[in-house]
């Protein structure tokens, strides 16, 4: 079904035609009649599936239906776990709204930037509104923004905010709302905290599933080189002058490690850089349009870009360092074979790691054959594990709450 029966007006058409759009996704194809209906939509899809644009376009479409005089005020309200998703959607809302009649007004609200400026935006005016969830806490508690205007509330990548203690700050933000709204919940996976989530905010939503499709998995060829961790950078190196990708993504365990391995490579000639929570936003967003533009090729990144990161020509991805998660397993590779295309994904384990691949295996449900390189062979033999002395409850922070921290820090 193409674009021009899904109910959307001859002016955001032409925007989609300008974007290089031709037909819509399956969850875009399922989502958007839905939104224009204005039914509350709780929607499962992987990575890389177009959701984004399945609630922005009809948004767009009821707000330019809508005529209201004087300052905008806020009616759309998008949280996001990230700054980079947050900025792709504010740009998503610009890039699509730019020949309608009159142009919502978009203010993005993220960490890293100074909190008055991102207040004194949105009192100018705001028809939409689209936020960090920790950022847009702290201004919530500020107790100078009027949300009582909110028509769409929209939560993006919903189950990685839960990892940023979202649950527990859910409740301040629906006392600021009102009651009538419409509720759009999107996320990737939907384990039973998030049916919590959503009965708290909507009670008869539409469920709306295409897990069954998972185009970018398909389109990966998945393989997984044993070798020891000494021999990781060597092998990369390796890989990447036999190899002829020409855009590489390689997820890190750390910021430090990110930083120190790009620095290395460059020393061997290649073009690369790092990407984490503790850059300054100016050099986060010069870093991905530099990669986008192919001004360098290699980017050693945490897992800051797991998600939300729209790169449509990245060739291959490598787990340098295997996600803690087995869930970001699939986040970290859907970053490649976007947009219809092929790509590869690569994961490097030695003795040490085996067990927690094995899991991620049942996990993702595959089963990939182990390989080795000739010249980078895994040697030596697994270390057995003593086993310590049990933990005393109550001492010490869980590995739940360090790693919540960690993620706040880098969001915000």
């Amino acid at each position: 079904m193409p674009f021009s029966k899904l109910g959307l007006s001859k002016n955001l058409l032409l925007s989609i035609k300008k974007s290089g759009f031709t037909d819509p996704t399956p969850i875009q194809e399922k989502v958007i009649p839905l939104v224009l209906n204005r039914d509350d939509v709780i929607a499962k899809a992987q990575t890389g599936s177009g959701k984004s644009a399945s609630f922005v376009l009809p948004i767009l479409e009821l707000l330019s239906r809508e005529e209201y005089e004087g300052k905008a005020k806020i009616k759309v309200l998008v949280l996001t776990p990230t700054r980079e998703l947050t900025l792709q959607i504010v740009e998503a809302f610009n890039t699509f709204g730019a020949d309608l009649p009159k142009k919502p007004k978009v203010v993005g609200v993220i960490g890293g930037e100074s909190i008055g400026d991102q207040l004194f935006a949105i009192q100018k005016g705001c028809d939409v509104l689209v936020a960090t969830s920790g950022r847009f806490v702290d201004i919530l508690s500020k107790k100078q923004m009027n949300l009582s205007y909110v028509e769409f509330f929209v939560l993006d990548e919903a189950d990685k905010m839960l990892d940023l203690g979202f649950a527990e700050e859910l409740d301040q933000i629906l006392v600021e709302l009102p009651q009538k709204r419409h509720n759009l919940l999107f996320s990737a996976t939907y384990p039973p905290k998030m049916q919590e989530i959503a009965s708290r905010i909507t009670q008869n939503p539409t469920m709306v599933s295409i897990e069954h499709e998972e185009p970018t998995v398909q389109n990966i060829t998945q393989r997984v080189i044993e070798v020891n961790p000494e021999n990781r950078a060597p092998l990369l190196r390796h890989l990447l002058s036999t190899e002829n990708w020409e855009s590489v993504l390689v997820f890190m365990s750390g910021k430090r490690a990110a930083d120190n391995i790009a620095a290395k490579f460059r020393k061997h000639g290649f073009k690369a850089e790092s990407f984490h929570g503790d850059l300054h936003q100016e050099d986060r967003n010069y870093t991905l349009d530099s990669f986008k533009k192919k001004e360098f090729n290699i980017l050693f990144a945490t897992d800051l870009v797991a998600r939300g990161l729209d790169i449509n020509d990245i060739t291959c991805v490598i787990n340098f360092d295997l996600p803690r998660s087995p869930a970001d397993y699939i986040h970290r590779i859907g970053r490649t074979a976007r947009a219809g295309k092929k790509g590869i994904a690569i994961s490097f384990i030695g003795h040490e790691d085996a067990q927690h691949f094995r899991l991620i295996e049942k996990r993702s449900g595959i089963k990939l054959q182990r390989e080795q390189i000739e010249g980078f062979e895994l040697t030596g033999e697994p270390i057995k594990k003593e086993k310590g002395p049990a933990p005393v409850k109550g001492k010490g922070k869980s590995k739940k709450d360090k790693a919540r921290e960690k993620a706040l820090k880098e969001q915000k």
